[in-house]
This record gives structure tokens, sequence and C-alpha cells, in this order.
């Protein structure tokens, strides 16, 4: 028996894929941004002299690197309305994407920060510059040029790993390859169109990625 396509099957729903695009989109950019600020956060507090604050930033990165993020996006969604605590489907999404980031992030830059040698930071200030100049300007800089490719990898894992939030309602674009082929039956044509889909967006932000890194890197 040959199967027979039927893509047509999917113009009536061109508008639910782009919805379902523009919200997996939108939830990247905005979780990139605040992963990637809170991984710079986690690095300097895990190289603080600062016990306490060395423990917490651990702990934060063990228990998010060692859980799957749907059982952090279940915790945030299901869980936190026990104590008071509550977001709508969307919200829960971005906070698990922003926590889940920050955690990788963290290790990322911790990383690339310990790639710097500690000459170039006497160096800096041997110069008169502060210990905030040095960090930002000697260290941090110079670090994430050197760990860049790996956080845009980072950035597109999690994009892809957004997938499951179709399972708290989050209207994202596998929400809405579930949400037609419920209704058209035509699950093949379906799921194909949203994996190629995904690769486009994939491919999209990467190019964005390296666009960003080659001009804020450039001079290194």
């Amino acid at each position: 028996m040959t199967y027979q396509f039927h893509f047509e099957s999917l113009a009536g729903y061109v508008d639910v894929l782009a919805r379902g695009a523009l919200l997996t989109v939108v939830l990247t950019a905005i979780a990139t941004v605040v992963g990637l600020a809170i991984g710079v956060a986690g690095a300097a507090a895990r190289r603080s002299e600062i016990a306490p604050l060395r423990v917490l930033a651990a702990t934060y990165v063990e228990l998010i690197r060692n859980t799957p993020f749907l059982v952090q996006l279940f915790f945030i969604y299901f869980g936190l309305p026990s104590i008071g605590v509550r977001l709508t489907a969307n919200e829960a999404a971005l906070l698990a994407m922003i926590v889940n980031l920050g955690a990788y992030a963290t290790e990322i830059v911790r990383a690339g920060i310990a790639s710097i040698a500690k000459g170039q930071i006497e160096a800096g200030l041997s110069l008169g510059l502060t210990r905030r100049q040095v960090f930002v300007h000697v260290v941090l800089v110079p670090a994430l040029a050197k760990i860049y490719p790996a956080l845009t990898s980072q950035f597109i894992i999690v994009m892809l790993g957004s997938s499951v939030i179709s399972q708290i309602s989050a209207e994202d674009l596998t929400y809405a390859a579930n949400y037609i082929q419920a209704r058209n039956f035509r699950s093949f044509e379906v799921y194909l169109v949203v994996t190629a889909m995904y690769l486009a967006l994939a491919a999209g932000f990467r190019a964005i990625f390296r666009s960003v890194g080659n001009r804020v890197f450039a001079h290194r």
C-alpha cells in the first residue's frame, strides 16, 4: 500500500504554526538574555571569596544539571501553586527555560573565566584598574570570546528542549503540531513540517548568534 501525502491539509493551520513558532522564538530569546546574565552572575559567585555564595551557586548548578528539564517544568507549574505561586503556562515555561539555561551557562562561563591566566589579572591591577574593571575587561570579555561557541550551542539546545513545554499547554510549535494532527489526523505531514521548522529555527538562531559574536568579539 502506497502512502498518499496530503500536505494541503495543513493549509488551514498556517496561522497556528506561525503563532507556535513565534512563541518558541520569543521564549528562547528572553531565556537566552536572562539565562546568560544568570550564568555570568553564577560564575562570579562560584569564584567568590564568600563561602555561602560559592555553596549556593554550586548547589543551584548541581541541582539543575542533574534533574530532567521536564521535572523542573512540572515543579514550577504544578508544584509552586502549592505554596501560593501561580504562573500561567507561558510564564512557567519561560521561568523553567531561564533557570535551566542559567545553570548550564554558569558552568560554561566559569570554565571560560578559569582559562584566563592570572598574569593578565595581575597586569590589569598593576595598571590601576579596579577589581570590577579587571573582571569585566580583562577576565569576562576574553572569557566570553573563548566560550561563545559553547554558549551558542547551549542556547540552541534550550530552544529545541522547549518542545516539552507543550506538556503544560504552553502553545509553542510542538503544541501547534499536536493540535493540528489531532484534528486532521495527518501525523506524518504535520510532524515532518514541524521538524523542518525546528531545523530552520535552529539554523536561524545559529546565524544570528554567529553574526552577534562576529560583531562583539571581532577585535579578539
